[in-house]
């Protein structure tokens, strides 16, 4: 794999601390703000929508333009949203500060993916992909736990300090490591958006949500949910983190290696693996060893999705695949949005954190669903006979 593979990853894993670790501080900066974590856990949504509509707007913005630069540019918007964030006196100056953060997330990843999978031969795409996707989940193992950790000492406040500079460090990897001759020829937008019309395109993307929404549901509220169902102690959260995103990390290469093999196939067994986890965690949860010990397994279960979706998604739309890959990453944070609001309004609605994960497998099974109906279609193409000329 090369070099400029790990500068690609070093991006990442700044913009998956940012996105990720504001779930363990959700108490921190609930109570600092005076508000609910309810509506602290909407600042996931915040972000996650804030990617759903840049993405668009920004892979349309950059088109044809140098990819190099472009992804620097980004990493230099992501470093001036972390420093808003850093000082947001009010609770909906965060939340716009989130916002700007996330501008450069989706096309960021949209992007990279696109450059990653060119950089290696075909037989090994998704594995430059999950590598590069493996930055987001390191900053699960060191990002997020360290974070938590941090802001818990010193103040949430402190924590997205320390993500500026280290992106202010990923941005020099970038200009150091990444080929300045990565060809990007300029497409036609039109051609770009009839590609999104495709059936296949469009169930990828819905799989793409159903699988972060069943995520989010839970995730967003991990830290309540550990503390109140659980029993575990807040420091003890931040060791869960930790292991959650070592299961993350080892299924981002396994989905990686999975695809690389049978692509569709292994997405069904995620999927109904993932069903399955959701429902042992709902009956585990008031045991804090067995839901450990399920959180860690759910992680690899989980992130082994991510390499899949976003190759089927360049395979799917490969005669314009910018747009398609940067909306995907869209279609996973609009995922993040809706399961953090599902798991809010089921909150709010009575429902206990215990319960969450009953509902994060409904929506996988949506998932598996969208999975099913593609792997058809498909089976459909190859038996059809050709067209007559």
């Amino acid at each position: 794999m090369p070099l400029s593979l790990l500068a690609l990853a070093a991006a990442s894993f700044c913009i998956g601390t940012t996105e990720f670790v504001i779930m363990g501080l959700l108490p921190e900066v609930a109570q600092d703000l005076g508000v609910s974590i309810p509506a602290a856990g909407h600042l996931v949504s915040g972000y996650a929508l804030g990617v759903v509509v840049g993405a668009p707007i920004v892979a349309i913005a950059t088109n044809g333009l140098p990819r190099k630069a472009t992804l620097i540019a980004l990493t230099c918007v992501f470093i001036f949203g972390n420093v808003l964030c850093a000082i947001a006196p009010s609770y909906w100056l965060l939340m716009g500060a989130r916002v700007v953060t996330a501008f450069c997330h989706g096309a960021y990843f949209g992007i990279g993916a696109v450059v990653a999978a060119g950089l290696v031969a075909r037989n090994r795409r998704a594995q430059a992909v999950a590598l590069m996707f493996g930055g987001l989940t390191l900053a699960n193992i060191l990002g997020v736990p360290a974070g938590t950790a941090l802001g818990q000492q010193w103040g949430w406040r402190a924590t997205f300090w320390a993500v500026a500079l280290i992106g202010v460090a990923a941005a020099l990897a970038l200009v150091l490591l990444v080929p300045a001759n990565i060809a990007n020829p300029k497409a036609s937008i039109m051609r770009e958006f009839r590609v999104l019309g495709k059936s296949q395109v469009l169930l990828a993307m819905g799989m793409s949500v159903l699988a972060s929404a069943s995520l989010f549901c839970v995730f967003t509220y991990i830290a309540p949910l550990l503390r109140e169902v659980s029993g575990l102690e807040p420091h003890h959260v931040t060791w869960v983190l930790l292991l959650f995103g070592v299961g993350i990390t080892i299924g981002n290469f396994l989905g990686g290696r999975l695809a690389d093999w049978r692509l569709m196939s292994s997405l069904v067994g995620i999927f109904t693996g993932l069903i399955a986890l959701l429902v042992a965690l709902h009956f585990a949860a008031p045991i804090w060893q067995a839901a450990v010990a399920v959180i860690f397994v759910w992680g690899i279960v989980d992130f082994a999705v991510t390499a899949p979706l976003q190759l089927r998604v360049v395979d799917t739309a490969s005669e314009a695949p910018n747009l398609a890959s940067s909306l995907n990453q869209a279609a996973f944070n609009l995922g993040n949005a809706g399961g953090a609001w599902i798991g809010g309004t089921a909150l709010t609605l009575g429902a206990g954190y215990g319960s969450l994960p009953l509902v994060s497998a409904v929506l996988a099974a949506g998932g598996l669903g969208l999975c099913l109906l593609s792997q058809n279609l498909d089976r459909r193409a190859i038996g059809a006979p050709a067209p007559l000329t």
